[in-house]
């Protein structure tokens, strides 16, 4: 089923998106563009991510670092 209609993005790709640490719709609209047009499937998406433990979330209560390592490799490419 279709989330956002004007970048055709399902609720699985929301998910997948959720599954690889993205929590909020703001980070939804980074990874795919969902939520930045008409702006109707932000409540959607919010009650999507809303349904899952969100893995960057449980790090910070830990108090752990929630921001992956940037390897100065990879910058170089």
């Amino acid at each position: 089923m279709y989330v956002c209609s004007c970048f055709g993005v399902t609720e699985a790709q929301v998910k997948r998106h959720a599954e690889d640490g993205v929590c909020t719709p703001r980070q939804i609209a980074s990874a795919c563009k969902a939520g930045t047009d008409c702006g109707s499937c932000v409540r959607r998406i919010q009650a999507i991510l809303g349904r899952g433990a969100c893995p960057r979330r449980e790090l910070a209560d830990q108090g752990r670092p929630v921001l992956a390592e940037v390897d100065p490799l990879d910058e170089a490419a």
